[in-house]
């Protein structure tokens, strides 16, 4: 736990269900084209909308970055010129963070930013689409999580299954567990990339390697088990690894 994950070849680069003793726990599509064109076009929208400065994002300090600083003595500004930038935007509601004097849940902020309208929106229209498409391949998984956010009040609910939304770009996440998500429920993750490499899921339990191509579709317990991102690498200058993600958090379940 907390380790980088390695660079390791994709074993998942079909269309599959996912099942586990019997039970269906998630499902990997490699273009979501093939299910929901609607789909496809609203996370292009967000994901152009997302790399623009029309969004409000928060920037990751990689520690390659600091390493390269204390190794071989660059400035903060010499190394992030050398590494790949790092940051994140999150939608929908914020559980309560008592150490940051916060302890009430709230909405996120950048709901209420005018250049960031046609993020939101076309995040929580892609939230509804990919339900469609669970709902459509995997109905088990729909109702199993939909019954679940019924103990959700409204109010902190972006679609019938969801309560938030993370978007990352190219960030390559250590190995963790997703420990605050609503147990049973899966992390939908779409993924938009271009001139870019490596960047795939691994779930060391089982050495699974999800390829995680452009326009490709995850849904997966993120809760359930230990994962990491592998690293990702440019091919080109601008390449780029983003990650949208749906998910539920059991911090709005009612008790």
């Amino acid at each position: 736990m907390g380790s980088r994950t390695p660079i390791l070849e994709p074993t998942v680069y079909d269309n599959c269900v996912l099942v586990e003793n019997g039970e269906t726990v998630g499902f990997y599509i490699h273009d979501i084209n093939e299910y929901s064109e609607k789909l496809s076009q609203l996370m292009a929208i967000a994901d152009n909308e997302f790399r623009s400065k029309n969004v409000p994002k928060q920037l990751l300090e990689r520690s390659d970055v600091f390493s390269a600083v204390y190794r071989d003595g660059m400035t903060r500004k010499q190394a992030k010129a050398n590494n790949t930038i790092q940051y994140s935007t999150i939608i929908g509601s914020i559980p309560p963070k008592a150490h940051m004097r916060r302890p009430y849940p709230s909405y996120s902020s950048v709901h209420a930013v005018k250049t960031a309208e046609t993020f939101v929106k076309s995040m929580l229209l892609a939230a509804k689409e990919s339900e469609k498409v669970i709902k459509k391949i995997a109905p088990e998984l729909y109702e199993r999580q939909y019954a679940e956010m019924q103990r959700v009040e409204s109010k902190w609910k972006m679609s019938e299954l969801y309560t938030s939304s993370i978007s990352n770009y190219n960030i390559s996440a250590p190995y963790h567990q997703d420990r605050g998500n609503v147990v049973p429920s899966y992390n939908t993750i779409i993924t938009k990339r271009q001139n870019s490499k490596g960047g795939c899921m691994h779930v060391p339990e089982y050495d699974a390697v999800f390829e995680q191509p452009d326009n490709s579709m995850l849904v997966y317990p993120a809760w359930r088990n230990q994962h990491g991102v592998t690293p990702i690498l440019q091919t080109h200058d601008g390449g780029y690894r983003n990650s949208l993600v749906f998910y539920a958090l059991k911090a709005f379940i009612q008790k």
